[in-house]
């Protein structure tokens, strides 16, 4: 297994509402060129978490930091107009998240909780991971 020292969080930059599911997320990422898809888990608007790459593959999410990482995104992130970042959870999404994390930390207890902005100068994941899960 690999050395993992973080969890990414990411937003799907898709509009609130619109619901996707790893499949879309594989496909869109094939497109591009990838294997698959870059996430190591997706968690969707009804909150239901879905795998994506396994854990002991290197993700593909974000740059630099992919090698020790565990990537995670929720469908989401922008709001109706397609085009302004926004904290587009619900609230079985923000629950799905929180579940996944602290199961995460259980299997890896020395890892730490980033969004996606830390690494990049994007809004993703459109919400202060730091605060949300300081207490996990």
């Amino acid at each position: 297994m690999r050395k993992i020292n973080k969890i990414i969080v990411h937003c799907t930059a898709t509009r609130e509402g619109r619901d996707f599911d790893v499949k879309d997320i594989d496909r869109w990422h094939r497109q591009k060129g990838w294997k698959c898809c870059g996430y190591h888990y997706v968690v969707k608007l009804d909150g239901t978490i879905q795998a994506g790459r396994d854990l002991s593959v290197i993700g593909a999410h974000c740059v630099g930091q992919n090698r020790n990482s565990i990537g995670i995104v929720y469908v989401g992130g922008l709001s109706a107009d397609g085009k302004t970042s926004k904290d587009t959870r619900t609230a079985a999404q923000k629950a799905s998240l929180r579940r996944l994390i602290k199961m995460l930390k259980k299997q890896f207890p020395d890892v730490t909780v980033h969004g996606h902005g830390e690494f990049a100068k994007k809004d993703c994941p459109c919400f202060d991971v730091k605060k949300e899960y300081q207490d996990i």
